[in-house]
C-alpha cells in the first residue's frame, strides 16, 4: 500500500518564511527546520553540561526537524498576524492541530505512534518543547542577523520583538547560547576562527 508521508515531508522545501518582508536571502521551512533541529540539540546539550539537567538532546533535535511541518498544509503564517489576539491565535492552533492529525494519518498505523510524540507534546517532555521553541526564536533571531549584515533594515523591529520573546522565556540555555554563540553570527566569514 503506498503512503504519502515522508513524499509530503519533502515539500517543506518548498514553504517560503518570511513572505510579507523583503528577503535579501529566501529561506524555506526546511532549512530552517534543520537549524531549529541543530539550536534545540545545542540548548538541552546546554542544560546538559552546565546545569546537571537530563535532557534529551536528540530528541530535542528530532522534535525541531517537524516543529513546522504542518506548514506544508497551513503555509507560514506570519508572527504578527498569528498572535494578533486570543481568538486568532486559538483558531490558528485549532488548524495546526488538524494539520498535524492530517499528516500523521499519511503513516501506517504501526509507524504513528513514533511520531504522535513528535507532533503533539508528551507528558514530561513539556521542557523539551519549550527548548523547540526558544531554537525556533533563535533561529528568527540569527535570520535577523543576516539580513542586517546584507544591508536589509527590514528586520530591524522583529530583532528586538524576537530578543524581547526569547528574554522573556526566562531559559538558561537560551540565555547562555544568547550571550556565548549568538555574537559569532554577526562575524564575517573570515572572521570565524
Amino acid at each position: 500500500m503506498e503512503q504519502d508521508f515522508y513524499a509530503m515531508m519533502s515539500r517543506m522545501k518548498y514553504i517560503e518564511r518570511w513572505a510579507l518582508m523583503r528577503n535579501s536571502m529566501k529561506e524555506n521551512i526546511s532549512e530552517h527546520s534543520l537549524e531549529v533541529a541543530m539550536l534545540a540539540h545545542a540548548l538541552a546539550v546546554i542544560g546538559n553540561r552546565r546545569y546537571g539537567k537530563k535532557l534529551n538532546a536528540e530528541r530535542a533535535a528530532l522534535i525541531g526537524l517537524y516543529h513546522d511541518a504542518t506548514e506544508i498544509i497551513t503555509g507560514d503564517m506570519p508572527t504578527p498576524i498569528k498572535y494578533y489576539n486570543a481568538s486568532i491565535q486559538g483558531a490558528f492552533k485549532d488548524i495546526e492541530t488538524k494539520a498535524a492529525k492530517q499528516l500523521l494519518s499519511m503513516l501506517p498505523e504501526e509507524l504513528r505512534q513514533d511520531y504522535q510524540g513528535i507532533f503533539f507534546v508528551q507528558e514530561g517532555e513539556e521542557y523539551l518543547f519549550r527548548l523547540v521553541k526558544a531554537a525556533d526564536k533563535l533561529s528568527a533571531l540569527v535570520k535577523c542577523i543576516e539580513e542586517a549584515k546584507a544591508g536589509n533594515t527590514e528586520f530591524c523591529n522583529a530583532r528586538t520583538t524576537i530578543t524581547q520573546a526569547l528574554e522573556e522565556m526566562h531559559l538558561v540555555e537560551a540565555e547562555d547560547f544568547m550571550r556565548d554563540f549568538l555574537p559569532a553570527y554577526e562575524k564575517t566569514l573570515d572572521e570565524l576562527k
